[in-house]
């Protein structure tokens, strides 16, 4: 599988922005997607999750202000991001994995595949 993430850019703080994952091959339907970020000097974190049956899980940072959906027909998974905060920049990651289960979707190492990530940078 492979992951072509997009939709970052440069906002104010209060903006939105939708990020888009695109995946290749022909069974999108059976995996499990994640969305992740990294900011300058720190750890990638989880952000939001969503199970090939559409569960959802959410990083408490951003509940209420982030979700997550998927699109099976376009192999696409996206990211609504409303009400951006400066403490939200980083360059977000999408992640693909078969095995993730719902006591490991919050965890990097639950994902088999990578994309390259996008910046969004919002200022304050």
């Amino acid at each position: 599988v492979q992951l072509q993430a997009s939709g970052g850019g440069l906002v104010q703080a209060g903006d939105s922005l939708r990020l888009s994952c695109t995946a290749s091959g022909r069974t999108f339907r059976d995996y499990n997607m994640g969305w992740f970020r990294q900011a300058p000097g720190k750890e990638r974190e989880f952000v939001a999750a969503i199970r090939y049956s559409r569960a959802t899980a959410y990083a408490d940072s951003v509940k209420g202000r982030f979700t997550i959906s998927r699109d099976n027909a376009k192999n696409t998974v996206d990211l609504q991001t409303n009400s951006l905060k400066s403490e939200d920049t980083a360059i977000y990651y999408c992640a693909a994995g078969q095995r993730v289960i719902t006591s490991t979707m919050r965890s990097p190492q639950a994902y088999d595949y990578w994309g390259q990530g996008t910046l969004v940078t919002v200022s304050s």
